[in-house]
């Protein structure tokens, strides 16, 4: 009997991980010094300093928001931000209740301490705040680059561009995957802030257009400067991304893929899939889509999901209990 798709069966379970240590909000890199001429007072912020959970000015204590064109009001509202520094380490999100997170998916395998190989490019996966703890991923020719692509900016995008700063970059660019509200729900106010272009599939601009995704949810409209298909290329911030067609969770979604680097959205997680009981979603063109990646990119491309850890393709494809077809069809 073929393996049936997954549903709300097999939605994300948040585990309880209430943060018992004090942790830093992110930090730079030694060598790549914050940049004065993007905001002088990002040179001056404390990187490294500790905040609690419930301190009400996480962020406030840091920068002053009003800095950044656009946020003026943002500074009052208490921030949290998980960065996770290096693909190559990815940690857990601490200082984050997963206990009142809202479920969409569930990545079952844990991937602390797995070494994922070399990083020609710098991935940095971010955290932002929202409901729903997707990743938001910045992608860079080099660490120390000054601008960068930013993939499903998919909560309040504050305290993202802060941590840009701090890096030394601005945003050249946001790529969508696709329109579901934990991953655009951030577009129109980066853009707009910044002055950024948006790559968005084409079979869901309209979402983006209209304000509205998936189930009613609401996200502020944004009219994207491009629209993209199956075998576009694109290049952002000096890094060119394949745009690759991959149906099953939504019916537009596609992934971006450079240098064995798959920004696969809510296609595959570590240890899981995305769910195909919503409207376009479909379970034939999930696993059709998962084959596709394998056989063009192969089993060593690494995996930069929607939710959770890194993987590659040969892990999921040996490991992940949604794949068992995948796998017995495999020569």
């Amino acid at each position: 009997m073929a393996l049936a798709g997954p549903g709300r069966q097999h939605e994300q379970d948040a585990r309880p991980a209430r943060a018992r240590e004090r942790v830093p909000l992110g930090r730079v890199e030694a060598h790549e010094p914050a940049r004065a001429e993007l905001d002088p007072l990002a040179a001056r912020r404390d990187l490294e300093r500790a905040v609690e959970d419930d301190d009400p000015g996480v962020l406030l204590h840091l920068v002053l928001a009003e800095r950044l064109a656009g946020v003026e009001g943002e500074q009052h509202r208490p921030r949290a931000l998980v960065l996770v520094d290096d693909v190559g380490v990815p940690r857990a999100a601490r200082g984050v209740d997963r206990a009142e997170v809202p479920v969409l998916h569930r990545p079952d395998l844990d991937t602390a301490g797995t070494t994922l190989g070399p990083m020609p490019i710098a991935v940095d996966r971010l955290v932002l705040p929202g409901a729903y703890q997707a990743n938001c991923y910045v992608v860079r020719a080099e660490r120390g680059a000054p601008e960068a692509a930013v993939i499903d900016p998919g909560g309040d995008t504050t305290p993202l561009r802060l941590e840009l700063a701090g890096m030394g970059t601005r945003t050249a660019g946001i790529l969508v995957t696709h329109t579901d509200v934990d991953h655009i729900a951030g577009v129109a106010e980066l853009a707009e802030g910044t002055g950024s272009e948006v790559w968005i599939p084409a079979a869901e601009a309209e979402a983006l257009r209209s304000g509205e995704t998936r189930g009613g949810l609401r996200v502020r409209a944004h009219e994207p400067e491009h629209e993209v298909r199956d075998g576009d290329v694109v290049t952002v911030a000096a890094v060119t991304f394949e745009v690759v067609a991959v149906p099953g969770h939504s019916a537009g979604h596609v992934a971006y893929c450079v240098e064995g680097h798959l920004f696969s959205g809510d296609l595959l997680f570590a240890g899981s899939v995305g769910r195909v009981d919503l409207a376009g979603g479909d379970w034939a063109s999930l696993l059709a889509s998962v084959r596709t990646l394998l056989e063009r990119f192969g089993p060593d491309a690494i995996v930069h999901p929607g939710h959770g850890g890194a993987t590659t393709l040969g892990r999921e494809l040996a490991t992940n209990p949604h794949l068992r077809e995948l796998r017995t069809a495999a020569p």
